[in-house]
């Protein structure tokens, strides 16, 4: 019987305790979470509509249960100069956060994984006596950060600032709302999780973030700044706190993904800017290649966990350097917006430079006709 300890009961360490448990049932998997069961910041997580293909394709089951609890949508709208632009066949689908680790949860439970929640690890030496460890306890992982040497990891952040936040407001598709006042230059990602609550980042440059003062506002007066701004958006409805902190997004990335009998997963191990909203994909993702890795090597350690990173790496670097792209464009968003609001949303949906003319064509039949009829009237 193998000992597997999990870092981190987000979605990543919670979905690899169930899969090994019940792949498994022999050995023994044993959950370690610093958080009290059922607590956690942030709102909803939004996967892209192909994004479940790869785990309908290896755990249908665990698909479909997901599935069933998700929001789904086929298009994705643009606001800029109060104008509505729609990119058709840009699908999405969303779950709020909590409910998505309370469903990981029930399913460990159920599986036979001992989950220990509210208990916070001062070193390893408390795992010191499990065959593997995998580190799946996210940006602040304590297992990373005490081999980052070993690890070959590097930390950077982004100049520009965002929070997160919840509204009661339901917005029927992905939106990004884009609006310029006197404090600045702001934009808002702002999508439906359930039927009655809604994903709300706002996200500005530093200049703007200064200008309205945000450096020095008490966190009620940010979110009421916030409510503010985006006011018409909004419509009426209050914006939701939960730890709703100005952050700026780190770039992770670890150039060797093991150490010892320690693996790292999700965003202990990598980021991906969230304008992409990749993260919990890459996450779940990551633990899939993990699995398999194991199983082809059984009682194989190192071996195994190398193989993970030799098949895994070049399909997350890919996806890495879509998600730089995409949030280098995020950064120069306010000088985008003195595109007209057609050409904006053609500038906006091309940004990761993963999708050329003839695939917008064919994703984005009636965008693609009404910005091509925009170039020819500005061209005659």
């Amino acid at each position: 019987m193998a000992r597997v300890a999990v870092l981190g009961g987000g979605p990543g360490g919670l979905y690899f305790a169930y899969l090994w448990k019940t792949r498994h049932p022999e050995d023994f998997v044993q959950v370690i979470e610093q958080n009290p069961e059922g607590a956690t910041f942030g709102f909803g997580v939004v996967f892209s509509s192909r994004a479940m293909d790869f785990l309908r394709a290896d755990d249908p089951e665990t698909a479909d249960v997901i599935a069933a609890r998700m929001q789904t949508w086929s298009d994705m709208v643009l606001v800029h100069r109060g104008e509505t632009v729609t990119i058709d066949g840009v699908g999405f689908s969303a779950i709020g956060r909590l409910e998505l680790i309370l469903l990981m949860t029930e399913r460990a439970r159920a599986a036979g994984v001992v989950l220990s929640f509210g208990t916070t690890l001062q070193s390893l030496d408390a795992v010191s006596d499990f065959d593997l460890i995998v580190a799946a306890d996210g940006v602040n992982s304590l297992v990373r950060r005490s081999f980052e040497g070993d690890f070959q990891t590097s930390v950077s952040y982004l100049d520009e600032k965002f929070a997160w936040f919840g509204t009661t407001k339901r917005f029927e598709a992905l939106t990004q709302t884009f609006v310029e006042t006197e404090l600045g230059t702001f934009n808002a990602h702002h999508y439906r999780y359930s039927p009655s609550m809604s994903t709300f980042i706002v996200e500005c440059d530093r200049a703007s973030w200064l200008k309205a003062g945000f450096d020095h506002l008490a966190p009620d007066d940010v979110k009421s700044r916030c409510e503010e701004i985006f006011a018409d958006a909004l419509d009426g409805h209050a914006l939701v706190a939960n730890k709703s902190n100005w952050r700026n997004f780190p770039w992770i990335w670890s150039a060797r993904w093991s150490h010892r009998n320690m693996v790292l997963l999700g965003d202990a191990l990598h980021t991906a800017h969230y304008s992409i909203g990749s993260g919990t994909r890459l996450a779940l993702e990551d633990v899939l290649a993990l699995v398999k890795s194991l199983e082809a090597h059984p009682g194989q350690i190192r071996e195994a966990l190398e193989h993970y990173q030799a098949v895994r790496q070049p399909v997350v670097e890919k996806l890495v350097r879509a998600a730089r792209d995409s949030a280098a464009w995020y950064a120069d968003f306010p000088r985008h917006m003195r595109l007209s609001p057609i050409e904006f949303a053609y500038s906006y949906i091309t940004r990761s430079g993963r999708i050329d003319d003839e695939r917008l064509r064919a994703m984005s039949p009636g965008f693609m006709q009404r910005y091509d009829a925009f170039r020819s009237r500005t061209a005659a």
